[in-house]
């Protein structure tokens, strides 16, 4: 098997806010994986909030090249490269060229009776009246994730609300508020319709919601990295936010998928920011999600080459096998 690691940047379309960070690129890494004329390509941009970026994402890989141009199976992965982004490269290039090399869609091989997605398309903090502009921006998708901090969250959503009563809303504050400002907040955002509140305190830090009796679903991000911190994360949420490049590709989030589940829990999917390379294989876990978000490509200025079709009604179109899958 013949590996390639290559690191590439992708400039927004606009600088793009959550709570601390601003960012302007996705940086990301690529991975091509050939074997006996057959290609498979995953992408892994990792998590900024654990310290991956492309260089330690390109170093995880380099150091288990010899293993993985062995020959490398998928259940092989899951021990050789810890969760994150480097293993969510590998992995998803691993299923990729299965499919491949099996002349079968990912659908396919995974019994699976595929349907188109709604996504959220994502807001941004910025002021309520620039949120709001976005919001309208976005009259074409029904759904829409906001992102928020501590700076006049009520004022944000309302001005939102305002523009777009039609839209269903969620929220996203990034481990952004105490538990005074969540108990403080919550009511009125279920007064506005807000569907569901993801991650409002920080990882290890949200002890406090065992036994809140939220008045709008909670949900997890960075409090459920990947399966082993799904049990402890379901007593404290109600739904479970799977990213391929927390969990480390789709062979844990597929187990992630099985497992909440059995608990009861709704599911969302979601990314780290990406090109449709990384939102191909997060559509095969939309397929379960109450809530979807693989809205990446939106934000950059150019998508790559075959990405997947964006369409009114926050519709996308399933992967091509030019793309993934």
């Amino acid at each position: 098997m013949k590996l390639e690691v290559s690191q590439h940047s992708l400039p927004l379309s606009k600088p793009f806010s959550i709570t601390g960070h601003t960012f302007t690129h996705l940086n990301t890494v690529w991975v091509t994986l050939e074997e006996e004329g057959f290609v498979g390509r995953g992408e892994g941009t990792g998590s900024y909030y654990l310290g991956e970026d492309p260089t330690t994402i390109s170093r995880q890989i380099e150091e288990v090249r010899s293993e993985i141009e062995a020959g490398i199976t998928l259940e092989q992965v899951q021990s050789l490269l810890p969760r994150g982004g480097a293993r969510n490269a590998v992995d998803c290039a691993l299923w990729d060229l299965a499919c491949k090399q099996q002349s079968q869609s990912i659908w396919q091989l995974l019994e699976i009776e595929p349907h188109e997605l709604v996504t959220v398309a994502t807001i941004g903090v910025a002021t309520a009246e620039d949120m709001a502009a976005q919001a309208s921006a976005w009259a074409q998708y029904p759904a829409l994730k906001i992102k928020l901090d501590n700076d006049s969250p009520l004022d944000k959503v309302g001005a939102i609300r305002q523009a777009r009563p039609d839209a269903s809303l969620v929220i996203d504050v990034n481990q952004g508020w105490s538990m005074a400002e969540l108990v403080t907040y919550a009511p009125a955002m279920a007064a506005l319709g807000v569907e569901m509140i993801e991650q409002p305190l920080a990882r290890g830090g949200d002890d406090e919601l065992r036994g809140y009796d939220s008045p709008v679903p909670l949900g997890a991000d960075e409090s459920c990295l990947g399966l082993a911190d799904l049990e402890q994360a379901c007593e404290k949420y109600d739904v479970i936010n799977i990213k391929l490049d927390k969990c480390g590709g789709l062979s844990e989030a597929l187990a992630i998928v099985d497992r909440a589940r059995e608990l009861g829990k709704k599911l969302m999917v979601g990314n780290m920011t990406g090109s449709s390379l990384s939102m191909a294989p997060s559509s095969v876990i939309g397929q379960w999600c109450d809530f979807v978000d693989i809205d990446g490509p939106l934000l950059l200025e150019r998508d790559i080459e075959h990405g997947l079709e964006y369409r009114a009604g926050g519709l996308v179109g399933l992967p091509t096998p030019e793309l993934w899958g």
